[in-house]
């Protein structure tokens, strides 16, 4: 087991329904890192933004984005994540893609389709929440919209680390910031949120925000608004345990089945 591992999340102004574009500013991004890094977390979508027209710029899980999300996890011998537009089975799904630093792929499909934006009319839901095993820390990836959904996010897996990935408009900003510490003071669990910046085809602006949350839903690493830039801290395994053990909130949880 790793106590320690360094985050860093990238918040950016995604070039529209354009994959080779905003592959190469992240990767350009990445190669400027100038310290160890052990996971690197992308916005939602962030090879084209939230489109609602998939069949513009859906891959397979064979195709360019994801061998790229390989060739940096083992080039730099990190984890990279991010969600993107895959089409399976004459289905289309906004998936969220973990790539370690072995090129060894797992995924999650978001769960809570965005009815305000007409997702659910084009993009299939997933059913599987998963735990990923990383350095040993266990990590509960969610995407953007599942931020709202507090009984999908519930840590009864005893999970490290949350992540939320997103296109969260400026308009609603003020939720983004106040549910994610929600969710890391509920969950006692290291939380990071990464948004991203700009104005879509939709003309719908985006102002960033993105943050990192401890365990008690103090702010440890943020980015500005409308920033272009890296969210960098290193998280601590032993001092989130130390402060479960002593406060043992999540011992008194709710024990709960959900159907679907």
């Amino acid at each position: 087991m790793q106590n320690s591992i360094v985050v860093i999340g990238i918040q950016a102004d995604l070039v529209w329904e354009n994959p080779a574009k905003n592959l190469a500013f992240f990767e350009a991004k990445i190669n400027r890192l100038s310290e160890k890094t052990d996971l690197v977390v992308l916005p939602e979508m962030f090879t084209t933004g939230f489109t609602m027209q998939p069949e513009n710029v859906a891959e397979t899980m064979d195709e360019n984005t994801v061998s790229w999300m390989q060739k940096m996890a083992k080039k730099n011998n990190f984890a990279i994540t991010g969600s993107i537009v895959i089409q399976e089975n004459n289905n289309y799904y906004n998936r969220l893609v973990f790539i370690h630093p072995t090129g060894k792929i797992e995924s999650y499909d978001k769960r809570h389709s965005f009815t305000l934006a007409g997702e659910h009319k084009v993009y299939t839901s997933g059913s599987e929440k998963i735990i990923i095993h990383f350095k040993g820390w266990r990590i509960c990836p969610l995407i953007c919209y599942d931020l709202r959904f507090p009984v999908w996010a519930r840590n009864t897996e005893n999970y490290d680390l949350l992540i939320f990935m997103a296109n969260w408009p400026v308009t609603r900003i003020k939720a983004w910031k106040t549910l994610l510490k929600a969710r890391a003071i509920e969950n006692m669990s290291y939380t990071i949120g990464i948004n991203r910046t700009g104005k879509d085809a939709n003309d719908y602006q985006y102002s960033g925000n993105s943050l990192l949350i401890d365990y008690l839903g103090e702010e440890i690493a943020t980015l500005k608004e409308n920033e272009t830039g890296v969210l960098k801290a290193t998280l601590f395994k032993n001092e989130q345990d130390a402060i479960r053990t002593k406060l043992g909130f999540l011992n008194d949880k709710d024990f709960f089945k959900l159907n679907f």
